[in-house]
């Protein structure tokens, strides 16, 4: 199973026609999405044909016909979409992800980064009134292997597996993915970096917990806000299944922004040591860099306690 995204999710590209999109339609493609559409009222009722190669190495190709819907809409009524992926400018994102919410899609990936805050905020509350799930903005969306991959997150660096990931960082989710492709992954969720995000750390962790083929969840921060330690109290009092996790930032220095929108440090409030704490508290096994943390799970999966009693293909 995986939690979110599945085989049977249709999938709308909102920008497919732009060049980010285009490129990343095809590889979505090429993952074995099930693309049944993009997106762009000045382009509808055309179809841009994507040469989709047939192997994982590349070796032959089939053309592959996708038509250009003038709105989400009635892309949904034509194919039955469920998902978006929103590959379109900051300045169009926010009325983007108010279409596909109108127009009752259940889950929206905002890819797009420099979304001003003001506007996620706007969309997420209209996204969560018409039960659109929203995840982003500013990340590289979700994967589950094997199954469907809507965003940019690479597909051949891992495989179908038992660890569920969830995180803020891009860099780190395909650093994590590669370190223990040996294992593989339910679902990896990239939720963004942003100061506002539409699903959380806590969303993903419920959504694990009660995913059967989950095993063992990877949960990635970094400095900045205090999403990592409501995370920790989450697992604390909800999740039976062990957890990893890995904080970035522990080099930052002192009075510095670093990387994310999000990763904005307050005296002692936000820092690395901070949340690392609060994860270990609740029982957490924190890695230092990404390659230990990668030993941690494999570690923690080889202890009798861990379930084994998932069957996995």
């Amino acid at each position: 199973m995986a939690v979110f995204l599945t085989k049977e999710s249709k999938v709308l590209v909102q920008g497919m026609t732009g060049a980010e999109g285009m490129r990343h339609t095809r590889r979505m493609l090429t993952a074995g999405t099930n693309v049944v559409g993009g997106v762009n009222p000045r382009k509808a009722g055309r179809t841009v044909d994507f040469d989709v190669p047939q192997s994982p190495e590349g070796l032959g190709s089939a053309p592959r016909a996708v038509p250009v819907f003038g709105s989400v809409r009635e892309g949904i009524e034509a194919t039955g979409a469920d998902v978006s992926v929103v590959f379109v400018p900051p300045a169009f994102a926010r009325a983007a992800v108010v279409e596909a919410a109108d127009a009752g899609i259940g889950l929206a990936v905002v890819i797009t980064e420099g979304i001003p805050v003001h506007d996620t905020v706007a969309f997420r509350a209209h996204a969560a009134a018409r039960g659109t799930r929203v995840i982003g903005p500013n990340c590289p969306g979700l994967i589950s292997p094997g199954q469907s991959n809507a965003g940019i997150i690479p597909a051949d660096i891992t495989r179908q597996g038992r660890i569920g990931m969830v995180s803020k960082s891009g860099t780190l989710t395909y650093q994590l993915m590669y370190e223990l492709r040996d294992i593989g992954f339910s679902t990896c969720v990239g939720i963004g970096g942003d100061p506002v995000v539409g699903t959380t750390h806590i969303d993903c962790l419920a959504a694990f917990q009660e995913d059967p083929d989950t095993e063992l969840i990877v949960l990635i921060g970094e400095i900045g806000g205090d999403a990592e330690e409501r995370a920790a109290a989450y697992v604390r009092d909800h999740i039976t299944k062990p957890v990893v996790g890995y904080i970035a930032g522990f080099t930052a220095p002192e009075g510095r922004t670093m990387g994310h929108a999000g990763a904005i440090v307050s005296g002692s409030s936000g820092t690395a040591k901070a949340k690392k704490a609060a994860l270990e508290a609740a029982g957490v096994r924190v890695g230092g860099t990404p390659t230990e943390t990668a030993r941690l799970v494999l570690a923690r999966l080889a202890e009798p306690e861990t379930r084994s009693d998932v069957t996995h293909s």
